[in-house]
């Protein structure tokens, strides 16, 4: 399999484990925009971060609001700038996305085993033992 497959199976299969295991229904944007929030050194602003991602202001603004309302993210004015809204970590969206990190693992663990599988070769069946000899009686 290439590694581009690869790559979309381990996606799959860690997206899959958060659909069943019943979690928030966040789009590729909220996704993008939380582990972007989560995984780079803040400050993080709206306009910082519509440019990182190349979206509108509103665009980030509606994701943020989503995950507002999860508690994985809250919007302060920046002090220093009242025209600025800094967008902050919650100790909920780290707990989220540890979970979903652990997903992602065991997702890979499950790929590694499949490749594993089939990078061995089958064995051969085993001869059929052979049935003790009576002596006549």
């Amino acid at each position: 399999m290439s590694r581009n497959l690869e790559a979309l199976e381990l996606w799959r299969g860690a997206l899959v484990a958060s659909v069943r295991a019943a979690g928030p229904d966040l789009s590729a944007r909220q996704l993008a925009l939380l582990l972007t929030v989560y995984m780079t050194p803040p400050p993080h602003t709206v306009r910082g971060l519509a440019a990182t991602l190349n979206v509108s202001k509103p665009a980030i603004t509606r994701a943020l609001d989503r995950l507002g309302r999860l508690g994985f993210t809250k919007r302060k004015r920046d002090a220093d700038d009242r025209r600025n809204v800094l967008v902050q970590r919650t100790v909920k969206g780290s707990v989220f996305l540890h979970e979903f990190g652990q997903m992602v693992i065991d997702a890979g663990a499950v790929q590694g085993a499949l490749d594993g599988a089939r990078a061995t070769p089958p064995r051969p069946p085993s001869a059929p033992a052979s049935e003790p000899v009576s002596a006549p009686v």
